[in-house]
C-alpha cells in the first residue's frame, strides 16, 4: 500500500508550489490542503472519455479534503478561475498526520473521478484486484474500497450539487 502526502510532492513536475493545511470542523471533521501550483515543468493533460482535460499546471490549485470517518480522500483540483476541473477521490485505508504537520493517507489503489457534468469513472480497479492478489491489502480493505466506491457513485447519481458544495465550504477554510 501507498502512502500519499497531501503536499502531493511525488508530482515532480511541480517545480514551485504553496501548500497551507488546516483542521476543520465543518463541513466534515478532518484535515484540508489546499495546495497551489506556481511552475510545472509542463502542464499534465489527461485524455479521458474523448477530451483532454489540464489537470495540473501554473495557477491551479488543488483542495484535498480528508474527513477522519469515511474512507476517502476527496481532491477537487481548481483551474486558474477557481472553477472545479475535477475531483479525484482516492479510497484510503487509513490517514495521519506527518511530523510537518501535513497529513498524508495510505492509499487504496481504488479512485472514483467525477466531473463538474456529473459523469463518473472508476480507476485503477485492476489495481486494487493486483493488490489482493499480491497480499499488499487484506480482503476487508478490497471490499471497503469498493464499498465506499459504490456508495459515492448512488450518492452523486443526482449530481454534483454536494460535492460543490462541499469544495466551496472547504475552501472558506483558507
Amino acid at each position: 500500500m501507498k502512502r500519499k502526502s497531501l503536499s502531493y510532492e511525488s508530482w515532480t513536475c511541480i517545480l514551485k508550489r504553496d501548500l497551507r493545511v488546516c483542521r476543520i470542523a465543518e463541513p466534515f471533521v478532518g484535515q484540508a490542503a489546499l495546495l497551489r501550483i506556481r511552475e510545472v515543468t509542463e502542464p499534465q493533460v489527461w485524455n479521458w472519455q474523448g477530451r483532454s482535460l489540464t489537470v495540473c499546471d501554473r495557477g491551479m490549485a488543488w483542495l484535498s479534503m480528508l474527513p477522519e470517518r469515511g474512507g476517502l480522500c476527496i481532491t477537487a483540483q481548481l483551474n486558474p478561475d477557481g472553477t472545479v476541473a475535477l475531483w479525484y477521490i482516492d479510497m484510503i485505508a487509513g490517514q495521519g498526520v506527518d511530523e510537518s504537520g501535513v497529513p498524508w493517507f495510505d492509499d487504496l489503489y481504488l479512485d472514483l473521478i467525477v466531473n463538474p457534468d456529473g459523469s463518473m469513472h472508476v480507476d485503477d480497479r485492476d489495481e486494487l484486484d493486483r493488490a489482493l492478489r499480491l497480499g499488499d491489502i487484506t480482503e476487508e480493505q478490497h471490499r471497503q474500497a469498493l464499498d465506499v466506491c459504490a456508495m459515492l457513485q448512488k450518492g452523486l447519481e443526482g449530481g454534483v450539487e454536494a460535492l460543490q458544495t462541499l469544495t466551496e465550504q472547504s475552501l472558506s477554510a483558507f
